[in-house]
C-alpha cells in the first residue's frame, strides 16, 4: 500500500530567506512606471518597521515622472560644477576589510561592463549613472529630523531595509543610492526640505532591465564568523 505523500509547508523563515537571497541593488532599469498602488503597497508595508521610541522619524518624498527627470538634471549639473554638501557625515576612510569588501564589489560591477581599471573616462560616466538613478522611473528620498541625531539616522537604515525587501516582495527592483545624500544641498532646493531635515540616502526603483550586464553579478557576505562573537559566561 502506498503512503500518503505530506506536502511541507514553508515557514516563514523560508520566505524571509528567499527574499532576502534573491533581494540585490539594481543599477539598470526599464522605463516602464510602477503602479501607485504597488507603490503605495510597498510603502505601507516599509511603515512597519520598528524604531527608537516609535518616533518612525522617516519622511519620504517620492518622485515619478518629469519630476524624476528634473532632480536628476540638477543633480548633474551640480556635479559639474564639483557641489559636494552632504548632511551627515561620510565615512572618513574605508580601511582592512572594509577597503576589501568595497573594491570587491566595486570590481564586479566594472568587470560586469567590462570597464578596465586604467578607463577613467568610463568609469566616471559609470559614477554618473548614480545621479540619473540608474534610468529608474521612480526615486524616493528618506530624510530624518536632525533634532533625533544619530538614532533618528539609525531608524531610517532600518526603514530603508525593510522598504527594500518589500519591494522585491512584491516584484519591484531597488538600489539604495548615499550619491545621493552627498548633494544635499540640490536634493533640498529641488524640493524644498526644511533645513530641519537631513537628508540619508535615496532609493531609485521600478522594474529591472535583466538583460543589462550591470545586473548580471552579485555582492557576497561576510562567514558569520567573521561578524558575530559568541558570549556564554
Amino acid at each position: 500500500m502506498t503512503e500518503p505523500t505530506t506536502t511541507r509547508r514553508a515557514a516563514p523563515s523560508d520566505t524571509v530567506e528567499g527574499i532576502l537571497s534573491a533581494r540585490h541593488s539594481c543599477r539598470a532599469f526599464r522605463s516602464t512606471a510602477v503602479p501607485r498602488s504597488d507603490i503605495e503597497r510597498m510603502l505601507s508595508l516599509a511603515q512597519l518597521t520598528p524604531s527608537w521610541c516609535n518616533c518612525q522619524p522617516w519622511q519620504v518624498h517620492v518622485l515619478s515622472g518629469e519630476a524624476t527627470e528634473r532632480l536628476a538634471s540638477a543633480l548633474r549639473a551640480g556635479a559639474q560644477r564639483g557641489e559636494r554638501q552632504p548632511d551627515l557625515d561620510p565615512p572618513r576612510e574605508y580601511l582592512g576589510i572594509y577597503r576589501e569588501r568595497r573594491r570587491e564589489s566595486g570590481y564586479a560591477l566594472y568587470n560586469s561592463l567590462e570597464i578596465r581599471r586604467q578607463d577613467h573616462r568610463r568609469r566616471a560616466e559609470q559614477h554618473l549613472e548614480n545621479l540619473r538613478f540608474f534610468g529608474a522611473p521612480h526615486v524616493a528620498i528618506i530624510t530624518t529630523d536632525q533634532q533625533l541625531g544619530t538614532y533618528g539616522a539609525v531608524d531610517c537604515g532600518a526603514y530603508v531595509a525593510t522598504l527594500l525587501l518589500a519591494a522585491h516582495s512584491l516584484g519591484i527592483a531597488t538600489v539604495p543610492q548615499a550619491a545621493i545624500a552627498m548633494a544635499s544641498g540640490t536634493v533640498r532646493e529641488q524640493l524644498a526640505i526644511p533645513t530641519d531635515r537631513r537628508i540619508v540616502c535615496a532609493v531609485s526603483f521600478g522594474y529591472e532591465d535583466e538583460t543589462h550586464p550591470a545586473n548580471s553579478f552579485r555582492t557576497s557576505r561576510a562567514h558569520l564568523n567573521e561578524v558575530v562573537q559568541w558570549i556564554d559566561r
